[in-house]
C-alpha cells in the first residue's frame, strides 16, 4: 500500500499536495529482469541509484512476450500480467505490486502501461476489458502511479479508458496513443487526466526543437499535465531510433520541454536488443553509468533537475 498520493491540479503533477517535478526514465522490461528481480535489496540499490541521477518516476509495462523481430532483452512467453482471457497472474502481479511499494518508499512514482502495440496479435477486446477491471481494482491501494493503458495504441481506448474511471474515479489515466507525431485525438485526449504523447524524432528542423513545441500546444489546448512520453532516442532505427542523435539534443529537449511547463523522461537504446548487443547493458538495466553517451545525460538530469 503505498504512502504517497499522486493526483492532477491544472496542467501541475502533485505528491501529497505539493508540486511533483516528475523526471523518468524508460524501463520497459523492469518486471522481468533477472539482475533487478534478485531480491528486494538489489531492487532498492537499483532505485537509489536511479534517484541518485535525477529519476524520480520510471516507465513499466506490463506485456513483455513478443517476439522476432522484437527480440528485445527478457523478452519471453511468459513475460506479461495477463492470461489470454485477460486475467491477471497473481505471480506477476505480486512482482509489480512489490516493486510499486519500493518505488514509493524512495518517494518515486510510476507510470504503468497495460498494453502495448508491439504485442501482435493483442488480446481480444473482451479479455483487454477484463485486465483493464481488474488490474485497475487491483492498483487500488497503490496511489502513486499514473495507469497508461496503451503505448502507440488507440484501440478501443475509450472504452477501455472508461472501464478503468468506473473501477476507480481517482486513478489517474493516461495513452501513448500512436506513434512519433502523434498527439491523439479530441476525445481521449479530454478523457485523459494527463497526456503522454510521443513527440517528433524526426523532423529536420531537429527533434529537440519540433518536440518541445507539440508539449506547448497541448498544455495549452487542454490545459492538464503533458509529458513527453517517449521523445527522441539514440540508437536502433528499427525501432525508431535516431542513429546519430546525440547527448546535447536530448538535453535541449529536456530544457525545452521543462520551460514550456511539460515533464519529460528519458528513453534511449538500452533495452531494444538481446544481452550481448553493444547496445544494451550486460545486466538489461538501463544504466546510468553503462556508457559515456548516457552518462552526459544523466549527468544533467543529476546536477540540474527539474523543478517544481
Amino acid at each position: 500500500m503505498s504512502n504517497h498520493t499522486l493526483s492532477v491540479s491544472g496542467t501541475r503533477l502533485l505528491l501529497d499536495g505539493a508540486p511533483f517535478p516528475l523526471q523518468g526514465l524508460s524501463f520497459f522490461n523492469a518486471l522481468y529482469n533477472p539482475a533487478f528481480n534478485v531480491d528486494n535489496d538489489e531492487r532498492l540499490r537499483w532505485l537509489r541509484k536511479f534517484k541518485a541521477n535525477g529519476i524520480n518516476a520510471l516507465r513499466v509495462w506490463c506485456q513483455w512476450d513478443y517476439v522476432e523481430p522484437r527480440a528485445f532483452v527478457d523478452t519471453a512467453a511468459d513475460a506479461t500480467l495477463y492470461t489470454p482471457d485477460g486475467d491477471v497472474r497473481e505471480d506477476r502481479f505480486a512482482t509489480l505490486s512489490n516493486l510499486i511499494d519500493l518505488i514509493d518508499v524512495q518517494g518515486m512514482t510510476i507510470e504503468l502501461t497495460l498494453f502495448s502495440h508491439e504485442k501482435e496479435p493483442n488480446l481480444g477486446l473482451p479479455a483487454l476489458e477484463n485486465a483493464t477491471r481488474q488490474m485497475t481494482r487491483l492498483l487500488k491501494p497503490h496511489r502513486n502511479l499514473i495507469l497508461q493503458i496503451w503505448n502507440e495504441d488507440s484501440t478501443d481506448v475509450i472504452r477501455l479508458g472508461e472501464i478503468a474511471k468506473m473501477e476507480d474515479a481517482q486513478r489517474i489515466i493516461t495513452n501513448s496513443p500512436g506513434f512519433s507525431d502523434e498527439l491523439g485525438d479530441e476525445a481521449q485526449n479530454t478523457l485523459m487526466d494527463v497526456l503522454t504523447p510521443h513527440t517528433n524524432r524526426q523532423s529536420p528542423d531537429g527533434f529537440w526543437v519540433v518536440a518541445p513545441g507539440q508539449i506547448e500546444l497541448l498544455l495549452r489546448r487542454y490545459q492538464k499535465p503533458v509529458i513527453d512520453d517517449e521523445p527522441a532516442r539514440n540508437g536502433i532505427a528499427q525501432f525508431g531510433g535516431v542513429p546519430g542523435a546525440q547527448p546535447w539534443q536530448h538535453i535541449a529537449q529536456a530544457r525545452r520541454v521543462r520551460a514550456v511547463g511539460g515533464y519529460y523522461l528519458y528513453h534511449h537504446d538500452m533495452f531494444q536488443k538481446p544481452y550481448g548487443f553493444p547496445a544494451t547493458p550486460p545486466s538489461g538495466i538501463p544504466d546510468p553509468d553503462f556508457s559515456p553517451y548516457h552518462r552526459q545525460v544523466f549527468d544533467f538530469l543529476r546536477d540540474f533537475p527539474a523543478t517544481p
